[in-house]
């Protein structure tokens, strides 16, 4: 087994609301191997983003805080190190693809301007080292025609070669850990193939561990040899891709696994209603309860699931599920 790259322990972080101090995530843990992908899914609100934005030191300031825990990059804790510390980490050791490309790039800025930003602030490069490299960058992620869009401005791609742009500026320095924060979203299907295609082809010709985020079982299906399933701020199960969702033993995946369409039905003209988890995610005002905060959408709650915080049991070798009823539930 690889030492983790990664290792996110016991990891709080509070947000300050007009109705108080909620943990939207609330001691969460995972690891991270060199070379590894790893998928976290979930509803939105769950807490997927928050992870990514406080591995990135990005939190919203000043109402965002690491309560308790610790982030391990290698042997550096990233939660003590200073701001100066964190910036030369950030977009260099690790670096993170945003949802929406749009907002994420400058509009004022060309393509190439704003890659070659990255590789001068971390790489020592003068501009016209940036620019040729930026270039390249461009051929790499696919982009049509780089030598003429590294002069482009954001508004003049399509919203596929935007991502690919965001995609080549958080792979310019060659990072050790990748975090793809949806980074699929509002593209159509096409598009979506392309872009997971990409990043596994990257992957496997750099050895860059990644962090896949999204609310798409299918996407963490392709891209992710183990995945965490995300409740209201909490792990709530985790195992190899093939463990979860052949044998869930958490009702909320079991629930988000029973959403996904399935292809045979449409094929065979027999579709069944879809299937849908009823009830709401809990406000934040009810995160860090001492409860099982899927209590009130699940039918196989119990009196003990509204007393208590249920723990993570071991399902198999590295199969776990936080749920009072995971031995039964197979």
């Amino acid at each position: 087994m690889n030492k983790p790259i990664l290792r996110v322990e016991d990891l709080t972080v509070t947000l300050t609301t007009r109705d108080g101090i909620a943990p939207v995530l609330d001691n969460v843990s995972f690891s991270l191997n060199a070379g590894e992908s790893i998928g976290i899914v979930g509803e939105s609100g769950c807490g997927k983003s928050m992870t990514a934005l406080a591995i990135m030191g990005l939190l919203p300031q000043p109402v965002g805080n690491i309560a308790s825990g610790r982030i391990w990059f290698g042997d550096e804790d990233m939660v003590a190190v200073s701001d100066a510390r964190m910036r030369e980490i950030r977009g260099n050791d690790i670096s993170m693809i945003f949802q929406e490309p749009m907002t994420s790039l400058n509009p004022v800025y060309t393509i190439g301007e704003q890659i070659a930003e990255v590789l001068r602030r971390h790489q020592n490069m003068n501009r016209r080292q940036a620019m040729v490299r930026a270039t390249e960058l461009l051929d790499a992620v696919r982009v049509p025609d780089p030598a003429r869009r590294v002069r482009d401005y954001p508004h003049q791609l399509s919203g596929g070669q935007r991502q690919r742009v965001m995609i080549a500026i958080a792979l310019a320095c060659e990072p050790r850990v990748l975090i793809a924060d949806e980074p699929t979203t509002a593209l159509d299907v096409t598009v979506q193939a392309q872009i997971f295609e990409l990043l596994s082809d990257l992957q496997s010709n750099t050895g860059t561990a990644v962090i896949m985020i999204t609310h798409d079982m299918g996407a963490i299906a392709e891209m992710s040899e183990r995945m965490i399933v995300m409740y209201a701020g909490r792990k709530v199960e985790e195992g190899t891709v093939d463990d979860v969702l052949d044998n869930p033993r958490h009702p909320y995946t079991r629930g988000l696994i029973a959403c996904v369409p399935h292809i045979q039905e449409v094929v065979t003209d027999q579709r069944q209603p879809l299937v849908e988890i009823e009830g709401i995610v809990p406000s934040l005002s009810e995160f860090g309860q001492n409860a099982c905060l899927f209590a009130s959408r699940c039918r196989h709650v119990t009196d003990q699931c509204l007393a208590a915080r249920p723990p993570e049991a071991q399902v198999s070798l590295q199969h776990h599920a936080a749920c009072w009823h995971a031995e039964k539930l197979s």
